[in-house]
């Protein structure tokens, strides 16, 4: 519930009234209006014609001043004015020292204890913080008691009654506020557009930069296995899965090509070996035709053309 929602109900049983009373009737009304619990706004009760007769009768125009202080003042500005305005009761002293209270906040969120002591007349904190939590019952204002601050800090609080003439100021200060306001809009609707656009343009170099990280790293990755298969395979290898960059097919081919002259330096080699191999044979059996001195290291066996010699000799005997 809002605070101060009751209030004009409260208030409504003294208006019927005040359609009746006239002279001391209208000005004992007042008294039990400004004395009654729970009554924080005056202002269609001082625009009722038997309480506007009063301002006229010198009798009781100090009791509507009275009214007019409940309505606009404060507790300070009665004791400026207490000799010209009747005297008031336990009731209405807390009554109107409830309204600065909500006065005071109107305007300051935070208020020190010692200037409510000081605007409220009262001698000690304990009396200040009963007052305060009064008025947080009655559902006149909201806040927090800060007893190390030594302060009060105001969340709501209920308004009171707007006094004749200070309509236009209002309305001069809401159009102030309606132009402050418009101006912190527009100054945020520009600092978030700038906040995109700085974050749509972080977003795309986090990207390019990304993009470039990834392709130095496959980069250097091909490179590491292209220097990788080089000292394990220095004669040539498997090659690899991935495709082959420029580099790597200027090794391969190298490669190759160190196969190939290998291949062809291994058959120079072998066609050279049989060519020893032959000379070596042709000088075996120009040794063998060599006739051995007679004695020690002569064949016993005989040889072919002395067998061939003895048979004819053979058969020219017969």
């Amino acid at each position: 519930m809002d605070l101060g929602a009751n209030t004009p109900a409260k208030l409504e049983p003294f208006l019927l009234m005040s359609k009746s009373a006239k002279g001391a009737a209208a000005a004992k009304l007042i008294h039990d209006a400004t004395s009654a619990s729970g009554v924080f706004v005056f202002a269609e009760l001082l625009d009722m014609p038997n309480i506007v007769e009063l301002a006229s009768n010198p009798q009781h125009s100090s009791v509507y001043s009275l009214l007019q202080f409940f309505a606009y003042r404060t507790y300070p500005d009665y004791l400026q004015h207490k000799d010209s305005l009747p005297a008031l009761n336990q009731s209405q002293t807390t009554k109107l020292k409830h309204l600065t209270l909500v006065s005071l906040a109107m305007e300051k969120r935070i208020l020190p204890y010692a200037q409510l002591l000081d605007q409220l007349q009262m001698e000690t904190i304990r009396e200040l913080e009963d007052l305060i939590i009064d008025a947080i019952y009655l559902d006149v204002i909201r806040g927090k008691l800060d007893q190390k601050a030594q302060q009060f800090e105001v969340e709501y609080t209920i308004g009171r009654d707007l006094e004749p003439g200070k309509i236009e100021s209002m309305l001069t200060a809401l159009q102030n506020w309606a132009s402050t306001t418009s101006a912190v809009l527009a100054t945020l609707d520009e600092r978030l557009e700038l906040l995109k656009r700085q974050a749509k343009t972080e977003k795309d170099m986090t990207s390019f930069y990304e993009t470039q990280a990834q392709r130095t790293l496959r980069e250097v990755q091909d490179k590491h296995r292209e220097v990788k298969l080089t000292r394990n395979n220095p004669a040539g290898g498997p090659q690899l899965k991935s495709g082959p960059t420029a580099a790597g097919l200027a090794l391969a081919e190298r490669q190759k090509e160190k196969e190939r002259e290998a291949a062809r330096e291994r058959e120079r080699q072998a066609q050279a070996s049989d060519k020893g191999k032959g000379r070596s044979n042709d000088e075996n059996v120009d040794s063998m035709d060599v006739d051995e001195p007679e004695g020690k290291g002569k064949s016993t066996r005989p040889s072919t053309d002395s067998a061939a010699n003895s048979k004819g000799r053979k058969r020219n005997r017969f």
